[in-house]
């Protein structure tokens, strides 16, 4: 896709520190990364959301992501990783892309992405369960 960074990174035409890659994904470090070993996981195929990759290619994709977890903790000495996609909003590079970040205990990351709420009652629960199952 021309002007995607990433598809800049995955054709080799912009540079970036590349960790692995497979026929359907590459990852590299972050350049801003939240901890040192922050890892992006990108299809090459250009995709926005998770919703415009192939389900037929999901399986290998998180495969990948998968695999790198379990790297970064066992390559960086982590005692875990914080995974995560953002599908539009706060979704910095529009093309589909998964944080793979090295955890450790009393690192400091603490509501890094959002506020925690409750639900007002049960009720209230059952109600939003019950339209996000509608809707799927």
């Amino acid at each position: 896709m021309t002007g995607c960074v990433f598809c800049a990174i995955v054709a080799g035409d912009t540079p970036a520190f590349q960790v692995a890659g497979t026929d359907s994904a590459v990852a590299f470090l972050d350049a801003r990364p939240v901890f040192k070993g922050h890892v992006l996981v990108v299809p090459r195929e250009h995709a926005v959301t998770l919703a415009d990759v192939p389900a037929s290619a999901l399986g290998g994709y998180f495969g990948f992501v998968q695999r790198l977890s379990v790297a970064v903790e066992r390559g960086l000495g982590a005692g875990g990783s914080f995974v995560a996609i953002n599908n539009k909003v706060s979704q910095s590079v529009p093309h589909l892309h998964t944080h793979v970040v090295p955890r450790t205990k009393g690192d400091g990351l603490r509501g890094f992405f959002w506020p925690r709420t409750r639900y007002a009652s049960d009720s209230e629960a059952s109600e939003y369960a019950a339209r996000i199952a509608a809707a799927l």
